[in-house]
């Protein structure tokens, strides 16, 4: 266990962190979902995105950028394409609610497609992806984000468009969440907080320099572009897909504060595999696939496999959660916990 953290049971990282969204006034089966899903992604090892995120949740709410009270309503459509409002509402329930929404629509057409304006971060990404997967149904899902994106050491102009693609499978699915940066926010902040150097250049310097550091990173504001040019173009394709779509904000009209974040827009896919084959040769076709990747090497793994593995070490060793962190959220908590 790394300096600063706590091992925590399950169970009580859900108790303290439902107590928690359940005073910021989510409540009942949406508080429920909420804590659930915060609790999740830590679970699942997506730290930055899980407890972690939930003092900056808070912030939002207090500073009135997340209306806990909302739910997304349906504004136009017809078959299976249909455009939602988030009304600012919490962004992980809106995201549950518009993927739940196009599973439903690929059950009746085949194919179901939901474009979200006007919402929040969704949190983890992959959320939605697997919520998609685990009904037997393949996805694919986006959000735009604030500008925090460069591609050769420009200011950013495009975000990093977390895109995810998930696939079916009864032994696991298979997941790929990623951001359109080189490293996420998120994880740039966790290589900082550790004062570990980055793999691979991550971004760049105030001087447009290519760097390992992540706190340089994050102080100049100019992560590097996945493939740079060609990550940039694909976060351009897809900002420009779902604002179209939803009629929500593109990257260029969300301002550039990051605790100012709110009125992002989304993108939800839902394909049943089940309209042109059988679920024997759905498994038979994925099993291969992760097959060939484990026979072609030892380090080699299927999208969401690293998920697993950090889920059944977590749920027998305890959530790790940094003690600041766990402070922040038991106070938030108060008494209720």
């Amino acid at each position: 266990m790394a300096d600063g953290e706590l091992r925590l049971p399950l169970e009580e990282v859900h108790r303290v962190v439902r107590a928690a969204v359940g005073r910021l006034g989510l409540t009942g089966e949406r508080g429920d979902l909420c804590a659930r899903l915060f609790v999740e992604a830590t679970r699942d090892g997506v730290y930055s995105h899980g407890v972690e995120r939930l003092p900056r949740f808070a912030r939002t709410v207090a500073a009135g950028l997340v209306d806990v009270s909302a739910t997304p309503e349906r504004t136009a459509g017809s078959g299976a394409v249909e455009r939602w409002d988030g009304r600012r509402g919490p962004g992980n329930l809106n995201a549950w609610a518009a993927m739940d929404r196009a599973v439903a629509l690929a059950r009746t057409h085949g194919v179901g497609a939901v474009a979200l304006g006007n919402t929040n971060h969704w949190m983890r990404g992959g959320t939605y992806g697997r919520q998609a997967a685990e009904a037997g149904l393949l996805a694919m899902c986006w959000s735009n984000t604030i500008a925090n994106t460069s591609a050769a050491g420009e200011e950013p102009v495009v975000g990093n468009n977390p895109l995810v693609v998930a696939v079916p499978r009864p032994a696991g699915p298979l997941v790929l969440d990623m951001a359109l940066s080189q490293f996420s926010v998120g994880v740039l902040t966790g290589y900082a907080q550790r004062g570990e150097r980055l793999p691979i250049p991550g971004g760049f310097t105030a001087e447009g320099d290519l760097t390992h550091d992540a706190a340089a990173v994050l102080d100049s504001g100019r992560p590097a572009a996945v493939g740079r040019w060609k990550g940039f173009a694909l976060a351009v394709v897809l900002d420009a897909w779902a604002a179209m779509l939803s009629g929500g904000a593109a990257t260029h009209e969300l301002g550039t504060d990051p605790e100012g974040e709110s009125g992002q827009t989304q993108f939800f896919l839902a394909l049943d595999p089940g309209v042109v084959s059988g679920p024997d040769e759905q498994e038979r076709v994925a099993d291969a696939v992760v097959a060939s990747l484990h026979a072609a090497g030892a380090d080699l793994r299927y999208p969401g496999e690293g998920t697993e593995r950090a889920r059944r070490e977590n749920l027998e060793r305890g959530l790790p959660v940094r003690r600041a962190t766990w402070a922040e959220v038991t106070t938030l908590a108060g008494a209720s916990a």
